[in-house]
Order: structure tokens, then C-alpha cells, then sequence
């Protein structure tokens, strides 16, 4: 459809006034996007209004040092406090089969996949990983395990210390799409931090998709991710496209047979 009017087509019955209206409508239409809202936010209060609503109050995370783990912010769901699995499950939904050594959540080879009991849409995620010492192998054989958002989308985990590996499959990476901005890894044995800001998609009621899913990813406090727009799904050699699916999944933590540690891991979840 063409965005040109063509004056000489107009009914001469309908006031000229009439089309100029309804065209200003319009376009004034055009500009009252979604994206918005946090801008009507500004127009609802004066400046430094004292009677706008002040942020809950909470208590924030304390820092993680390498012997031991920090506190969550008083807001977030803790999935794993160095005790217990009792919030994760393994693929067939019974208890999850990995180990617990020294307050780490470790991967036991062979046991498969493990994913949260509850399900998690857009959130904030902390998780804390080291990889064995001395390490094993060598390019993708080397510390491997994968955080997915909604159970679709790894975060991956590598021991990309001195490791050569393929860009889009090293630490830090949004497996088999983006590479990281830099890499900021730790030696192995060290442990390191991942603080995900994750935006899941958006799906219409007729399966369109509304919204690629957008992360933000800071490892050991350096930006790796910024707000990049998954493609799809991740996985191997391949680009997947959106299907549509529930705007919450279980977190998920990949067993790739290679004991990797994680600690630490918590979650806060986002409104819209």
C-alpha cells in the first residue's frame, strides 16, 4: 500500500479540513508506541514530586569472594544456597541427580540435565561457576556446561582460559549466535560470575512472534552481552526460528560430562 495521498482521488463532498485531521491522527497514532510507557511514567508526576511512590526497599546481595559465596538480595529466589537440590529437578521430573561438594552444586557426568521446579519468565540471574583445576582437554572438551534461559537459551559455560575455541561457542557467548564482547575469564579453578538481565519473546495469540527475547550479561563484573536480540533458540550447527511457548520455563543447567561447579544462584524476577 502506497503512503502517498492523491489529492485529485479525494471526495469533493468531505471538507479538505476533514483529511488534514484524520491524516495529523494519524501520524500522532503512529508515535504512541509500547515503548513509551516509561515516558508516560515522567508526564503522571511533577519533578521531584514527593508524592510519586518511592522503589521498594531491600536488602542487597553482598559480594562473593573465591573461598566463599555472598548473600542474595532479600528479594530474590534462592535456587541453590549451597545445602540441597530441592528446588531442581533432572529431565524426567524427579529429584536432581548431581552433587553436592563444599557448598557447590556440582555436574555428575552422565546424569543428564537438571532444571528449576519453578518456572521463570523475564528476570535478573546471578550464578556463580568454576571450572576443574587442572583442567581437562581442550576446545569445547573443556569445562563445558550451559545456563538456558526458559530451558531455550544458553548462556554458555567454558573454560575459555587459554582455550581456543570457535567465538559464538566460548565463555560468555549466546551459544552458536553471539560471542562475547571480550573475554573476561578467570583461570580454572577460580570462581566466576554471570549477572543476566534476560528478556524472554513475546508471542501474538496466532503463534506471531511480537518481541525477540533480549540479554544483558555482565561475567566477573564486565559487559559481554549488551542487550543482544536472540535470533531463537540456541543449539549445535544450527538457527532455529521462534516457536511460540509460555512466557515462563524452567532455568536450566546443561550436563555436558564435565564436573563444572556452580554456586550461589539466585533469581529475581521482572514485571513487565
Amino acid at each position: 500500500m502506497s503512503d502517498r495521498i492523491s489529492f485529485e482521488r479525494l471526495n469533493p463532498e468531505i471538507p479538505m479540513r476533514t483529511y488534514f485531521f484524520a491524516v495529523a491522527f494519524l501520524l500522532t497514532a503512529n508515535l504512541a508506541l509500547p515503548a513509551d510507557n516509561a515516558k508516560d511514567s515522567l508526564t503522571r508526576w511533577k519533578i521531584s514530586d514527593r508524592s510519586r511512590p518511592a522503589p521498594p526497599v531491600i536488602t542487597p546481595a553482598t559480594p562473593s569472594t573465591q573461598p566463599s559465596a555472598g548473600k542474595a538480595p532479600s528479594d530474590a529466589t534462592v535456587l541453590f544456597d549451597g545445602k540441597d537440590l530441592s528446588k531442581w529437578l533432572n529431565g524426567r521430573g524427579g529429584p536432581a541427580e548431581w552433587k553436592v561438594v563444599n557448598g557447590a552444586l556440582e555436574v555428575a557426568p552422565g546424569k543428564g540435565d537438571i532444571h528449576t521446579a519453578q518456572a521463570f519468565g523475564d528476570c535478573q540471574l546471578h550464578v556463580e561457576w568454576a571450572e576443574p583445576n587442572p583442567p581437562h582437554g581442550k576446545d569445547q572438551d573443556r569445562g563445558n556446561s550451559g545456563i538456558y534461559l526458559m530451558s531455550k537459551y544458553e548462556l554458555q559455560v567454558l573454560d575459555s582460559y587459554e582455550n581456543k575455541t570457535y567465538a559464538d561457542g566460548q565463555a560468555g557467548a549466546i551459544y552458536a549466535q553471539f560471542p562475547p564482547l571480550v573475554n573476561a575469564c578467570l583461570p580454572p579453578g577460580q570462581w566466576q560470575t554471570y549477572d543476566i538481565v534476560f528478556h524472554g519473546p513475546r508471542f501474538a495469540p496466532d503463534g506471531k512472534l511480537l518481541r525477540p527475547a533480549r540479554e544483558t550479561v555482565l561475567q566477573n563484573g564486565v559487559l559481554v552481552q549488551d542487550a543482544t536480540e536472540l535470533t531463537g533458540p540456541t543449539d549445535y550447527m544450527k538457527r532455529p526460528p521462534y516457536t511460540p511457548h509460555p512466557a515462563k520455563m524452567p532455568l536450566l543447567l546443561q550436563d555436558h560430562d564435565q564436573p563444572v561447579r556452580f554456586r550461589n544462584i539466585w533469581i529475581r524476577e521482572l514485571s513487565e
